[in-house]
């Protein structure tokens, strides 16, 4: 029985698979033919499906932007550079989205050991500084036994040097692989999808309203209560905005 029910599943995979990539080949037909709102029907029906991949993002997001959709280009153009960071082309494209938005947010900027180590710890992701650790956990094992069954004075030396920088390699790439994950895990951002959302000081419609904020603009949520959300800006401003204002950048759904 359990064999059959993979079976089923494996077709239906298959079937889905086969169906997405018709809806993906006839999206990129009307967008070639400057059908934009045709293309990201399809391109959205695949997403519906439960499938994700930066190419569709890119696609739909390159979409809205040819119909100057501002919040969903950019949304959709950061959803991509979630699954590709290092692709120039969604990084370009984003930056002309953006050149759409209303708003001029500054940016505070870090200075001096801050700015170090926030640099140096977003050179490599979470997944990646766990496996240089590991890595080199590996190589202190290593170097430590050549030194205990090692003969030689010098040979003696050499590893044990050796082993000693390893394992305090290890301790920084573990360093770096924490600081990582917290910033990934504090880094929760959303992106503006009414053409206009008035930030209140509090989360109650009837508080005084602190700033107003535009379609496309990215904020940082750091807060949730009820309907709210206090949204942080990169210039330090807070606010709380309605969750229908804003659309979150995490969520895969």
């Amino acid at each position: 029985m359990k064999q059959f029910i993979y079976i089923l599943s494996f077709l239906f995979s298959f079937g889905l698979f086969s169906q997405n990539q018709d809806l993906f080949e006839k999206a990129n037909t009307f967008y070639n033919d400057n059908k934009y709102a045709e293309a990201i029907d399809n391109y959205q029906a695949i997403l519906e499906s439960g499938f994700h991949s930066a190419d569709l993002y890119f696609n739909l997001a390159n979409a809205n932007y040819k119909l100057n959709n501002i919040a969903p280009s950019i949304y959709y153009y950061e959803k991509a550079l979630q699954l590709s960071p290092n692709d120039a082309d969604i990084r370009n494209n984003l930056a002309f989205a953006q050149n759409m938005t209303i708003d001029a947010i500054d940016v505070i900027p870090d200075a001096g050991l801050s700015k170090l180590i926030k640099t140096t710890t977003n050179k490599l992701s979470f997944d990646s500084w766990a496996t240089l650790s590991v890595s080199l956990v590996f190589c202190f094992v290593i170097l430590f036994l050549l030194y205990y069954f090692s003969y030689s004075t010098i040979r003696k030396r050499l590893t044990f040097v050796g082993s000693l920088t390893a394992l305090t390699f290890v301790f920084i790439t573990l360093a770096f692989a924490f600081h990582r994950y917290n910033l990934d895990k504090k880094d929760n951002p959303a992106i503006i999808f009414v053409q206009e959302s008035k930030v209140k000081s509090t989360p109650n419609l009837k508080s005084e309203e602190a700033f107003r904020l535009h379609e496309g603009t990215k904020v940082q949520v750091v807060e949730s209560y009820n309907d709210w959300q206090k949204i942080k800006l990169t210039d330090g401003k807070t606010g709380w905005v309605n969750s229908e204002d804003i659309k979150m950048l995490n969520d895969f759904k």
